[in-house]
This record gives C-alpha cells, sequence and structure tokens, in this order.
C-alpha cells in the first residue's frame, strides 16, 4: 500500500521504510462510477477506513432539502460507516455518487496490526483527515462570494492545487466534472453555472476539452488570503500544482 501512496510511506524513517513497504499491505476494492447503492459504510467496519489512490467520488449531505457537497479524490481518508451517525435533532439525508471509477485500499483492523510497528503511519493518516477538514472549510468559504463566476474560477483553482498539472497550456485539471457536479460544490443551480463557465471562458480565463480543464494566468488573489486563513501547521506542508 504504501507502494501506492509515497507520500504516506515518506512518514517511516528511512530505515525501516523498505520493510514497512513489505508489511502494510491492504486489500483494494474497485467502486464502478455511478449513484452509490445502501451505505459505503458497508464495505468495511474498523481500522482507519478507506484511502482513495485512484477516482473521484462526491458526497452529498442534505438538511431540509438543501445540500452540501464534497469531493474525494486521491490521497482523501474516508471513514464511510461514519454516516450511520444521525442525530436525533436533526435529520440529514446523504448520498455519495463515483464520478470516476475509483480503487481504495481497505485500512481495516488487520492493517492497523501489520503497521502497527511503524508508529508514525498513525499521525500521517491522521494528518489526512485534518486536510480533509481544511478543504471544507476552504470551500465553504468558496460558496460565500456572492458571484457563481468567482466561485467557480476559485474552486477550479483550488482543486488544481491539489491535483492539477502544469503544461504549456496553462494549468491543467485532469477531471470530468460536469456542470451538474460543480453546481453542487459551488451552491448553485446548474444553468447559472453553466452561463458563468461561459463568462469565464469568453475571458479565456477556463475551457474544458472534456475530459479535463485548462486554467489560463494566475491563481485569484482571493484563495491567497483563504491560504493565510487555512494554513498547514508547521511541519505539514500542503501539496502543490505539479510540472508535467
Amino acid at each position: 500500500m504504501l507502494e501506492e501512496d509515497p507520500e504516506l510511506a515518506e512518514a517511516v524513517a528511512p530505515e525501516h521504510r523498505q520493510q514497512a513497504v513489505l508489511d502494510c499491505t491492504a486489500r483494494h476494492l474497485h467502486l464502478p462510477a455511478g449513484i452509490g447503492r445502501g451505505r459505503p459504510g458497508a464495505l468495511v467496519r474498523g481500522g482507519y477506513g478507506l484511502l482513495l489512490l485512484e477516482g473521484l467520488i462526491i458526497r452529498r449531505t442534505g438538511v431540509g432539502g438543501r445540500f452540501g457537497a464534497e469531493l474525494l479524490g486521491e490521497g482523501d481518508l474516508l471513514r464511510p460507516w461514519t454516516d450511520d451517525y444521525d442525530p436525533a435533532m436533526l435529520s440529514l439525508q446523504i448520498g455519495w455518487t463515483v464520478i470516476e471509477p475509483v480503487r481504495v485500499a481497505v485500512l481495516d483492523d488487520g492493517f492497523v496490526r501489520r503497521a502497527a510497528p511503524y508508529p508514525e503511519l498513525g499521525p500521517a493518516l491522521v494528518a489526512r483527515v485534518m486536510r480533509r477538514a481544511r478543504n471544507l472549510v476552504v470551500n465553504m468559504a468558496i460558496v460565500h462570494q456572492a458571484r457563481v463566476d468567482v466561485r467557480l474560477h476559485m474552486l477550479l483553482w483550488y482543486l488544481a492545487g491539489r491535483w492539477g498539472r502544469v503544461r504549456s497550456e496553462g494549468t491543467v485539471l485532469p477531471m470530468r466534472l460536469t456542470h451538474a457536479v460543480l453546481a453542487d460544490l459551488v451552491a448553485a443551480r446548474r444553468p447559472t453555472v453553466t452561463s458563468a463557465l461561459s463568462e469565464l471562458a469568453r475571458a479565456g480565463l477556463v475551457r474544458s476539452t472534456g475530459e479535463e480543464w485548462i486554467l489560463a494566468g494566475e491563481r485569484p488573489g482571493e484563495l491567497a488570503r483563504l491560504d493565510e486563513m487555512t494554513a498547514e501547521p508547521a511541519g505539514e506542508a500542503p501539496r502543490r500544482i505539479a510540472s508535467g
């Protein structure tokens, strides 16, 4: 499993890393694209949860017919059985959709036992959970922007900061994000998102090939201020846009 996630492997001391790669095995699950059936918590119970190795999932949580959405991708850690928690005072509607076929590592109780000789892995996985929480806070801040085109521009650049690549034509986000998915993520209606994306395209800021999004110019200044507000703790470096 550590070969699949080199960043996680780097948490282990160099003198123990090779043995940790051999010891810390985990079974993999494949989830096809489509709407999730039943509770994803049925996939595994106990342990750390599910570590996304490939693919994309959008998770929606609703109250009173209004929904918030979260995009999960490579490197994110899920404990899906916690969706079973539904406070008596608040009726939650929870749904999830696999946007791109997903492969996950099952970090169950067996994995916890195999990883026990390498205690550095525990804090590294907790850091993944904290990173996911910060991503949610940033997404909330983006949603509070008044204009939908600004929300979309900020969101695409923020996602590119996690999963993007720099190429000659601009910063490329290799994701098939439909207008409906983007509408969920920026809390807007799909027709409004389509109009806003057309405005961004006319301005030469964003274009889609159907398979990826290409962002021109520099990231919005508003994101720099969000970076300051949600800065990583000392010692934990955020992911940066890669070249290639």
